[in-house]
C-alpha cells in the first residue's frame, strides 16, 4: 500500500522519508541510551555510594526506569491522540531531561532511583510518540518497512553505547553519562522541529474515561490479546534480568571487565540479525510456526543453560555460558515482535490503547520479576539460570492459553 506520508511528508522539501525515519529512530533511541550508556559506570556507582564491589543494588537503576516506562505508557497513548504528536514529544523530552539531570545530581542511591523513575516516564512518552508518528505516516507494507528500518538503526545503540559510556567514565566522573543523555535528548528535540505534525486537529480524539475503560475491559476479555501480553511479561522479565545484571556477570563473576562493552555489543548485534531474519521467516512460514519452533528451542536451550551452570557450581566457563546466552537471547526477536502483533490482531479498533496497555503490562511485570531476580545475583549464576528457565516455561504456558481459541474472547 502507499504510505500516508506520500501526501504529508513527500510534498515537503524537508524532511524526506529517510530523514523522517532517522528522526524517529533517534527518538526511539532515547530509551536505549538511558540504559546502555550507563552500564559501564556500575563499578563507579558502587564506589560512590559505598556499596560492596559485588553488590547488585545498582541494578535498581534499570528496574525503576522500566517501571516508570511501564506506568507512563498507559497514559501517553490517549494523551498523544488528544493533543497531537509534537507537543507531547516535547513535553516528554522535558521530563526525560529532568530525570537525567536529577540522576546526575542525586547525592544518594534512593534519590537516584527516584530520578530514574522520572526519566523512565519521559522515555515512555518519546517511545509512544515515535511509534504513533510512524503509524500516522505509513500503512500496510510501507509501515512494516518503516518499522524495520527504525529498528535496524535502534539496535545500533546497545552496540555502541556501552563502549561510549566506558570512554566517558574513563576520562570524566561517572555522572557525566547522565549529562550526555540529557544533551542528546535536547539535540533530538531541536532536530525534530523539522518534523511536521502528523496528527491534524480534525483527527484527534477526546480524552473520555468511559471510552478508555471500555477499551481496557475489551483488552481483558479478548483471550489472545490478554494472554500473549502476559506471555510477553515473562520474556521481558528475562530481558530486564539480563540488562540489570549483565555488567556484574561479565565484570565480576567472570572477571572480564574490559570485555564487557564488546560482549554486550555482540549480543545486541545478535538481536538485530535475528529481527531481520524473523521478518523473512514469518513471511515464508507464518507467525505461529515461527513462534512455536523458537519457543521449543528456547526451552531446550534454557534447560542446557541450567545444566552447564549447575555443572560449574554456579560459575560455568565464560566461553560456554555467554555464547549460549547470546544465542538464547537472540531467539527472543523471533517471539517478542510476533507476540505483540498477535496480541493486537483481534482488536484493531482499539490498537492504540491496547498497545499502550500491553506495553505497560509487559514493562511493569518484567521490571518487577526481572528486578527481583537480578537483585539476588552476586557471585553465582545459578539464580539467573534457574529464573531464565522458569520464565520461559511460564511464557510457553501463557502462549498455550492464548492460542487455545484465538478467535473467541474469553
Amino acid at each position: 500500500m502507499t504510505p500516508l506520508a506520500s501526501t504529508d511528508v513527500a510534498t515537503r522539501p524537508h524532511p524526506g522519508r529517510n530523514e523522517t525515519l532517522a528522526m524517529l529512530s533517534a527518538v526511539m533511541a532515547l530509551m536505549a541510551m538511558a540504559i546502555d550508556l550507563m552500564l559501564s559506570a556500575f563499578d563507579e556507582m558502587r564506589l560512590s555510594f559505598g556499596l560492596d564491589p559485588n553488590s547488585n543494588e545498582v541494578a535498581g537503576v534499570v528496574t525503576v526506569f522500566f517501571m516508570g516506562l511501564a506506568v507512563a505508557q498507559l497514559f501517553f497513548g490517549p494523551i498523544t491522540d488528544r493533543f497531537g504528536r509534537k507537543s507531547v514529544l516535547y513535553a516528554s523530552v522535558a521530563v526525560y531531561v529532568l530525570g537525567a539531570v536529577g540522576s546526575a545530581l542525586a547525592p544518594t542511591l534512593p534519590l537516584l532511583l527516584v530520578a530514574r523513575f522520572v526519566w523512565g516516564v519521559g522515555a515512555a512518552g518519546a517511545r509512544v510518540v515515535a511509534t504513533a508518528v510512524a503509524r500516522d505516516l505509513f500503512e500496510g507494507v510501507e509501515m512494516a518497512r518503516a518499522m524495520s528500518q527504525i529498528m535496524a538503526v535502534f539496535v545500533l545503540v546497545p552496540v555502541i553505547a556501552p563502549t561510549v559510556g566506558a570512554g566517558i567514565v574513563a576520562i570524566l566522573p561517572w555522572r557525566a553519562v547522565f549529562w550526555a543523555c540529557a544533551i542528546w535528548a535536547v539535540a533530538m528535540a531541536a532536530w525534530t522541529r523539522r518534523l511536521p505534525e502528523s496528527l491534524p486537529p480534525e483527527r484527534r480524539r477526546r480524552l473520555d474515561r468511559s471510552d478508555i475503560a471500555s477499551a481496557y475491559a475489551e483488552f481483558a476479555r479478548t483471550r489472545p490479546t490478554l494472554w500473549f501480553s502476559i506471555s510477553s511479561v515473562f520474556l521481558q522479565s528475562v530481558f530486564t534480568m539480563y540488562l540489570a545484571s549483565a555488567e556484574l556477570i561479565v565484570s565480576e563473576i567472570f572477571g572480564r571487565r574490559s570485555a564487557f562493552p564488546v560482549v554486550f555489543g555482540v549480543i545486541a548485534i545478535g538481536f538485530g540479525i535475528a529481527a531481520l531474519v524473523n521478518g523473512r521467516l514469518v513471511g515464508r512460514f507464518g507467525v505461529r510456526p515461527v513462534m512455536n519452533t523458537m519457543l521449543v528451542s528456547l526451552i531446550i536451550g534454557a534447560v542446557l543453560l541450567v545444566a552447564v551452570t549447575l555443572a560449574g557450581d554456579g560459575t560455568p566457563s565464560f566461553w560456554v555460558f555467554m555464547p549460549l546466552l547470546a544465542v538464547l537471547l537472540a531467539q527472543f526477536m523471533f517471539l517478542m515482535p510476533n507476540m505483540n502483533a498477535e496480541a493486537l490482531e483481534p482488536v484493531p479498533h482499539i490498537a492504540g490503547t491496547a498497545s499502550s496497555l500491553s506495553g505497560g503490562l509487559r514493562m511493569a511485570g518484567g521490571a518487577v520479576l526481572g528486578g527481583v531476580v537480578a537483585a539476588r545475583i552476586d557471585t553465582s549464576l545459578t539464580p539467573f539460570a534457574l529464573a531464565f528457565l522458569v520464565f520461559i516455561l511460564l511464557a510457553a504456558a501463557s502462549m498455550s492459553v492464548a492460542t487455545r481459541r484465538v478467535d473467541t474472547p474469553s
